[in-house]
């Protein structure tokens, strides 16, 4: 098709402001796909995705537009992933794009997500059509949201569209924004072929199928393809797109988006953001902005059976077909035993992977704390990175430690600005700006919505961040966070010992400050969690040789005295003395077992 009536865009939005549903109505309009196949999210393919309402993977879909004099058009979607865990593949699928379908709620306004993912696409040059969506709603304020639009983003008022995507209203207006509004791409035709990848997934026959926007030239026949960035080439075995199912086409042009069925086995050969080229008439340049999916959160993972440890790993390995972003290796724990220490994009990512192998692969798992990697730089010069505690080197060996930062923007109404900044400096966070996004005298004292921006310590905002900051806010707030780097820090690593042995799926790396505290609630939390025995077990948490807390699990003890009936005191002490006697060798031999409650302690030491 001539590339001027093509039409490349995605929808970008906060979770749950109505992107999916929109998408839905998107094919149902356009007689994409069948009235009697439609349902809901068709895009989500992954049982997860519905359920939870979110999209995990990014998806796209052709369709055919007639404009208002008959002229057909050929629009390409890009169903983008909406969390902050995987910002990197939405800003290649935002690549491959020209325009950007922005959604609002009608009722809840812009959230952090929304402004991050306007930069993004700003970043990228896209044209963003605004959408209030959920007029619908009857608490809908889609005036107040439209104001919001046009100062915070700059917006005028003729410019944004108001829908509702469960009703069908505004659909029709969003289809011809898009032909009037978003530029056909620019591509040359007849240039040296180069195509961006802005996602993959493995198929059992095909091997990677790549998800590509062919940016200069055209794929066709059997020559050999190469990817610019990791060197590797291959011999296409199928082009298509997606219709939203596959359909194969003899040739894909400049300006198209589509798929190649590569013969790859390995996800991690066809990486997001690289470059096709022809290997014969290669490109001069790959195209920019492609970098490495780096994990930023790591977890050990153990099977509760340890039978199991095959296939978790026969698990991971199919996972891992599917997510190149996904790493692990094999560890060993003498408290958990064999199991995988695996990375992941973000919390949401590992608590999907993690779910996924339980239901899909029927296994019992054990996840230990998550976890950031630190750089160390011991005193010999050389830096290491560290991402499991129980690998951190001997103090006396370290010149220092840094830990990865983050640059948080929070939203909130104004009323909550207080329990916000209690809760990020509590958590080593440090203040950058405030930022009003609607005038306080337009609303109710304290109704007015905040952008609060902090840089703090990723490791800080792990566990149960997210949980406190809705907490504190009656569940108002909104978080977006971006890496922003490394920074020394004075941290240290508490060990926990149970019965004098070092445990160490328990081992945490923390604040020097906050070690002392850390510690003594983590001990008090495992006396409760791990049952009595004959003796007395002792809890220490300890840095390095000095012991900084410490709690006793008290012995079970039998009555011996219960079959005397009076008698001398001597005969009542010598079975005292064998009694004791018999605990002090029954505690030298004696094992203790840990519950698996006891390695989730660690994730709750902020919650009381």
């Amino acid at each position: 098709m001539d590339q001027s009536r093509i039409r490349n865009f995605c929808i970008i939005a906060h979770i749950d402001h109505g992107k999916s549903t929109l998408a839905d109505r998107f094919l149902e309009v356009t007689e994409t796909v069948a009235v009697r196949a439609m349902a809901d999210q068709v895009l989500d393919t992954m049982d997860l995705e519905r359920e939870r309402g979110i999209t995990i993977k990014a998806a796209a879909a052709r369709m055919s537009y007639r404009g208002p004099d008959g002229e057909e058009f050929q629009y390409n979607l890009i169903d983008t992933p909406g969390h902050v865990d995987f910002t990197y593949e939405v800003s290649r699928s935002l690549a491959a794009c020209e325009g950007a379908v922005l959604v609002v709620d009608a009722s809840q306004g812009i959230e952090a997500q929304t402004l991050a993912n306007v930069y993004l696409a700003l970043d990228q040059g896209l044209t963003l059509i605004p959408v209030i969506n959920k007029i619908d709603l009857p608490h809908a304020e889609t005036d107040r949201v439209a104001q919001e639009l046009e100062r915070v983003v700059g917006f005028s008022r003729d410019e944004i569209v108001l829908a509702s995507a469960k009703e069908g209203r505004g659909i029709p207006e969003i289809l011809e924004a898009i032909r009037e509004r978003v530029p056909p791409p620019t591509g040359n035709p007849s240039g040296e072929l180069k195509a961006l990848i802005f996602d993959s997934k493995y198929d059992a026959y095909k091997g990677v199928l790549a998800h590509i926007r062919v940016v200069d030239g055209e794929m066709h026949g059997r020559a050999e393809l190469r990817l610019m960035q990791t060197g590797r080439s291959f011999e296409p075995l199928e082009f298509g797109t997606f219709a939203p199912g596959m359909q194969a086409l003899p040739a894909l042009t400049a300006g198209e988006v589509g798929y190649v069925a590569t013969g790859l086995k390995e996800v991690g050969d066809c990486r997001v953001g690289d470059t096709v080229t022809v290997d014969s008439n290669r490109a001069s340049d790959p195209l920019p902005g492609y970098r490495q999916a780096k994990p930023m959160v790591f977890a050990g993972i153990y099977p509760t059976d340890t039978d199991q440890y095959q296939e978790l790993r026969e698990a991971l390995e199919r996972l891992s077909l599917n997510d190149a972003s996904l790493v692990y290796e094999p560890e060993s724990s003498a408290a958990l035993g064999f199991g995988f220490r695996c990375g992941f994009l973000g919390l949401l990512h590992l608590e999907i992977i993690v779910e996924r192998l339980e239901r899909e692969y029927d296994l019992g798992l054990l996840t230990t704390a998550p976890s950031v990697e630190y750089e160390v730089e011991l005193r010999s010069g050389e830096v290491v990175a560290i991402e499991n505690p129980s690998h951190l080197p001997d103090a006396g060996g370290i010149e220092e430690i840094r830990e990865p930062w983050a640059t948080i923007d929070v939203v909130t109404p104004s009323r909550h600005i207080g329990p916000v900044m209690d809760l990020v400096t509590s958590r080593r966070g440090q203040f950058v700006r405030m930022e009003y996004l609607e005038p306080e005298n337009d609303l109710a004292p304290g109704e007015a919505r905040v952008l609060l921006a902090y840089e703090i310590p990723m490791a800080e905002i792990l566990v149960d961040f997210y949980d406190s900051l809705k907490g504190s806010t009656s569940g108002y707030a909104s978080l977006d966070y971006q890496p922003s780097g490394y920074r020394s820090a004075a941290l240290v690593k508490v060990d926990v010992l149970v019965n004098g042995q070092v445990v160490d799926a328990l081992s945490i790396i923390t604040h020097r400050e906050n070690a002392a505290r850390e510690g003594r609630e983590l001990v008090l939390k495992l006396r409760s969690l791990i049952p009595r025995q004959m003796f007395d077990v002792p809890l220490q948490a300890a840095i390095g040789g000095r012991i900084i807390a410490r709690e006793t699990v008290r012995a079970l003890r039998k009555n011996v005295l219960a079959k005397c009936y009076g008698g001398d005191i001597t005969r009542k002490r010598k079975l005292l003395e064998k009694q004791a006697e018999g605990k002090r060798r029954m505690k030298m031999v004696g094992n203790v077992e840990i519950p698996q409650e006891a390695f989730m302690a660690v994730l709750q030491l902020r919650e009381d």
